[in-house]
Formats: C-alpha cells, structure tokens, sequence
C-alpha cells in the first residue's frame, strides 16, 4: 500500500525553451535527495508532471532508470508509463520494470476518448503483460475521459492493478471506490487542493504536484490526515493552501519548474509546447512561496 506524500517529480532541463531543451541528469540527482531528505514517502518519475507528453521513448526510460539509481531503495519509485497508445503502455511499463521501478503509474488514454470497456481492456492488456504493481490514473481534465468507479472496480479485481490516483477533485469518489473495491485497493488523489478532504475520507495519500517545492510541508499534512486528526492537518496545509492553486496558474509543470529555479534547484529550462512562466505570473507564486516560508535562492 503507496502512502502519504508522493511526489509527481519534475525532470529537469538545462536553460531554455527548445523543442529539444536537454535533460540535466545532475540536477534530477539533487531533486532526489531533496525529497528523500524532506520526507517524501515515494517518488512518481516521469508523469504528466515530468513532462513524459515531449520527451522520447529512451529519455524517458532513462529519467526512470536514473531516479531508481539514485533513490537507492530508500524511497519507492513509481513510474509514469501511461500511453494513448496500448502497445507503447505495455512497452514504457516493460521497461520500467527491467530497470527496477516498484510500481508503475498509468494514465487514462488520451485524446482518443476510450469507451469504459476500451479502458478495461487497455489496463488488463498492460497487466497481463507485465508483472509489476501498476497504479491506474485518472484525470478527465487533461483526457477528456473519465473513468468511472464501476470500471476501476472491474480492472481491481486484476492481482497486480493495486490502485488508483483519482483527480476529478471528487470527494464523495473516495466512498465509492472504497465501497467497489475494498479496502486493499490503493486511494491515492491526484488533486492537491482537495487532497486533504480527500484522505479524511479515507484515501491513503496523494501524488503531489506541491510536494516539489514543499516536501516537508506536504509529508506532514499528510500524516495527520491519515491519522484523522483534522484539526492539525488544516493548521498544516494552511501555509501551503496557495501553492495548491497558484501552481497551476499556468499548465502544469510551468509554475512549478519557475519555483523550483527560484529556489536553485534546478535550470530554467522545459520543453515546447511548454513555455517559461509569464512575467504577470510571478508574483502570485512569490507570495503563496513566501506563505509557505519557501526563500528564493540568495
């Protein structure tokens, strides 16, 4: 059972906003530690978060292989192998595997609009196909598909599809999916803003995008929460209640890629489509930073 605070990692990217804008395995190494050293309880390596839509099949299994490296065991890394395509999901997810991945994060089918019993044999294609822990994802905002909880029950019942991330932003899914598919399936939210509410209610974490600039913050939010203690984990996800939304003031991962080169972590550097944040932007993340006690680089 994934717990607590996973963090949807970043890749970094040497300065600039190229179509080809060069990965910088040097500074993926220093993310690694930052997180392990701040608590958070998995790392997610190339989803959507990690820009997986523009880099090419053998960076992206590269990115996997060198944050399993670096992770050392210490932490469990979650691969994103998602595809729109099935036969290149069953490819990513091989791969991950063989480089030594604990689990593998599988978005719903983009663009082309599956129908509910297109998504369930999708997934149980990619689960007979590989033997590892795959995760199911989805986010109807960036599909245009949402998969229902009947579906997500019925692909449950397969021994190694182990759970899903839900970010619909839909508390009362929490109940229903509990209710469809037993307490052993893993609720993972994939909505920061309502990740809070959405473990009160009885999910077991979220895969964050605040947790790249806020590690700490959200690993301790999400301990209380998980031990329903309301009360605590408000007074913890106050601070960082702004992150939530001006993180995504711009197309994720702009706004988060801005912050973490503020913060000296890594270039500015990301990929068309992907531009660097606007200059209006700014000063909307400087203050929910600020809020959230997170200083600029000196």
């Amino acid at each position: 059972m994934y717990s607590g605070s996973l963090v949807a990692v970043v890749t970094p990217m040497r300065a600039g906003t190229l179509p080809d804008t060069p990965l910088d395995p040097v500074a993926l190494q220093r993310l690694v530690e930052f997180h392990i050293t701040n608590g958070t309880d998995a790392i997610v390596a190339v989803g959507t978060t990690g820009e997986s839509a523009t880099l090419s099949e053998r960076e992206h299994c590269d990115v996997i292989s060198q944050v399993v490296r670096w992770a050392a065991g210490r932490v469990p890394v979650i691969a994103g192998t998602g595809a729109n395509s099935t036969t290149e999901a069953i490819r990513l997810t091989r791969e991950a595997r063989d480089a030594g991945a604990d689990a593998c994060l599988l978005v719903t089918p983009y663009y082309n609009k599956p129908t509910q019993d297109g998504l369930y044999r999708h997934f149980r294609a990619v689960a007979e196909a590989v033997p590892i822990p795959q995760i199911l994802y989805n986010v109807p905002s960036r599909t245009a598909c949402d998969m229902l909880p009947e579906t997500v029950a019925r692909l449950a019942g397969i021994d190694n599809i182990v759970g899903i991330k839900e970010a619909t932003g839909d508390i009362s899914r929490v109940a229903r999916l509990k209710q469809l598919c037993g307490d052993d399936f893993c609720l993972l939210s994939g909505d920061d803003a309502t990740a809070l509410e959405f473990m009160l209610a009885g999910g077991h974490g979220v895969i964050s995008v605040t947790a790249n600039v806020a590690p700490r913050a959200m690993h301790d939010m999400c301990v209380q929460a998980l031990a329903g203690d309301r009360v605590r984990a408000q007074a913890l996800n106050a601070p960082i209640e702004a992150l939530h939304v001006q993180l995504f003031c711009e197309s994720n991962p702009i706004p988060t890629k801005w912050a973490l080169a503020e913060m000296g972590l890594i270039e500015a550097g990301i990929r068309l489509p992907l531009t660097w944040l606007a200059e209006d932007c700014r000063p909307r993340v400087r203050q929910a930073m600020a809020r959230a006690a997170i200083a600029p680089a000196s």
